[in-house]
């Protein structure tokens, strides 16, 4: 069992290591994003760092190479969560429907 748990923590790590993900920006409700990571990782990356900052989530603006930008949405200012083409934004990121 503990053999078990070791292998599943390490390559937990080995997984965690093979990309980087950090904020080279934030103006204001504007992020910019570099990533080596998968889409739909940069995706739930950049809607957990909007929701740390108070906004409902991220919406996706453009990429060029491993940058990525987003806008920070708020649900009162009626924006839409754009996803990145071909990822999904995790359903409880969306505004109710009132």
């Amino acid at each position: 069992m503990k053999k078990i748990l070791l292998l599943t923590a390490a390559s937990g790590l080995l997984l965690a290591g093979c990309y980087s993900t950090e904020v080279n920006m934030s103006m204001g409700n504007m992020r910019l994003i570099r990533s080596s990571a998968a889409p739909q990782d940069v995706m739930d990356f950049a809607t957990k760092t909007c929701k740390n900052d108070f906004y409902e989530g991220a919406s996706f603006l453009s990429k060029a190479g491993t940058e990525y930008r987003f806008k920070c949405v708020k649900a009162e200012e009626n924006e839409v969560l754009t996803p990145i083409p071909g990822t999904s934004i995790d359903p409880t990121a969306t505004p109710a429907a009132k």
